[in-house]
């Protein structure tokens, strides 16, 4: 995976991205605890492996210089895990942790419960209405297109709002303009806000969707590194006619025992006796994952 002009940033090992999304994750917790309102904890923690593989290893971005026109866009179209896209750039070196946590969302915080590029400079998009992530980056892709720019776009949606109209628009859209420089992750956790995701929307065959609409499909363990690392590393070049999708096979709340699959843990707050339960859980899991 290439772009012209802009290097990904350190040639990290596997290892060292799983302790980076460990890291994200313990700072995820660490500012659930501390934040007075609810986080969307549960989803966050879904996507810290797939943040980590595009922040520290995927994207071709310069924090010092986030405004070159050789950089690649990324779109959070989940815009409700903004938390966990703000500490992954945090730790790529775009701005402080603490940053974030002294005014996380807080009125006019450039640091909001979803992202806002007025507020933030190096947020490509303000989304956070389920469903508008693949539409605005199929018109970034085909802007790119015909500009003749080598960059790729790359959007990350939640399964659940794959239910919305407006996405399956986009997929045929990116496909009929032979958009090969857009790339669509779902972080497939299954669940929604208040259900399992085949309990309202029956999604399945999932996957061959997307292939019913001419795309490239990826299917990938989204939790394992290498996966992520491969697939991110075989994208098609950028001047492909097919647009690709990396389906990520997720776990809501993933690290945590009682989060897990919890349809409890889409959104709330740590007391200091959960939070203490929370990062022995999440130490737990990485000395087991690490066994």
């Amino acid at each position: 995976m290439t772009t012209a002009g802009i290097d990904p940033g350190e040639h990290r090992s596997v290892a060292e991205l799983e302790d980076l999304a460990y890291e994200l994750r313990r700072k995820l917790l660490e500012l659930c605890g501390t934040y007075e309102g609810a986080v969307h904890i549960g989803g966050d923690m879904s996507v810290a492996d797939i943040l980590t593989a595009l922040f520290q290893h995927g994207l071709r971005v310069d924090p010092s210089d986030i405004s070159n026109p050789n950089r690649d866009r990324f779109l959070l179209s989940k815009g409700h895990a903004a938390v966990c896209m703000y500490i992954a750039m945090a730790i790529r070196g775009f701005f402080e942790y603490d940053d974030i946590v002294a005014t996380y969302g807080q009125l006019d915080s450039a640091y909001g419960m979803h992202p806002c590029k007025v507020q933030l400079p190096g947020v490509e998009a303000s989304t956070g209405s389920l469903g508008h992530g693949l539409p605005l980056a199929v018109g970034m892709a085909l802007s790119a297109r015909g500009r003749g720019e080598k960059h790729r776009v790359i959007t990350l949606l939640g399964d659940g709002e794959t239910g919305e109209g407006s996405v399956w628009e986009a997929v045929m859209a990116g496909r009929s303009n032979r958009l090969g420089n857009l790339v669509a992750i779902v972080d497939r956790n299954r669940q929604l806000m208040t259900s399992f995701a085949e309990e309202r929307v029956m999604f399945e065959p999932y996957p061959d969707k997307w292939r019913a609409f001419g795309w490239n499909v990826v299917e990938i363990d989204g939790h394992d590194m290498s996966q992520l690392v491969d697939a991110i590393d075989s994208l098609p070049d950028t001047d492909s006619d097919v647009p690709t999708v990396l389906v990520c096979e997720t776990v809501k709340g993933k690290g945590v025992d009682f989060m897990e699959r919890n349809l409890a843990w889409h959104a709330g707050s740590l007391n200091p006796t959960d939070l203490e339960r929370a990062l022995a859980s999440l130490d737990a899991s990485r000395t087991k994952e690490n066994a």
